[in-house]
């Protein structure tokens, strides 16, 4: 099994992004790339850029990687409420490439938080807006308050009940992949 994960953030410092590789790294027998936004900084989308421009290969050799994969892990960070515009933006150019970006990929959706919401309203968008986009969802988790259920020394969730909730939808992602 092979899957990629990101963090929907181009933060270097993203808690998503912490979240998500941990998540990764409980995928046993399966090849795993993590992905990295700032990777595949793009100009900002318009159908004027797109006229200009074409489709640029940073948004092809995105969108491949996610065509390679047999499951997909993303977290979603949350600015004002919906989508980082980094994502956003390369979701946008995504989908003028392929409107099913995620074309029946199995998908495990994340999302974490500073606070005890953990991420609660762009996880609602993105659980109703990715099916719409191909997604087929295995399941979801939230992690609240970050810095309290998150040993970031040692790259783990602290909390055994949270951890052990991630755990499972793990092992859903990867039955169903």
């Amino acid at each position: 099994m092979k899957y990629v994960a990101f963090a929907a953030s181009s933060s270097t410092k993203s808690i998503n992004k912490q979240l998500v590789s941990y998540a990764a790294s409980l995928l046993t027998n399966a090849e795993t790339e993590i992905l990295d936004l700032n990777d595949y900084e793009l100009p900002l989308f318009s159908e004027d850029r797109e006229q200009e421009l074409g489709h640029p290969a940073l948004a092809k050799d995105f969108l491949a990687k996610i065509e390679a994969a047999d499951g997909v892990l993303i977290s979603f960070a949350e600015h004002n409420g919906s989508y980082t515009a980094a994502y956003k933006n390369l979701f946008d150019w995504l989908s003028r490439i392929q409107k099913k970006v995620y074309d029946t990929k199995k998908v495990l959706v994340l999302s974490t938080s500073p606070g005890p919401g953990g991420a609660k309203n762009v996880m609602a968008a993105a659980l109703d807006s990715l099916p719409h986009f191909g997604a087929t969802i295995t399941g979801h988790f939230s992690l609240p308050s970050f810095g309290e259920n998150f040993d970031k020394d040692n790259q783990v969730i602290s909390n055994e009940a949270l951890r052990k909730a991630l755990q499972l939808e793990i092992e859903k992602l990867h039955q169903q992949a």
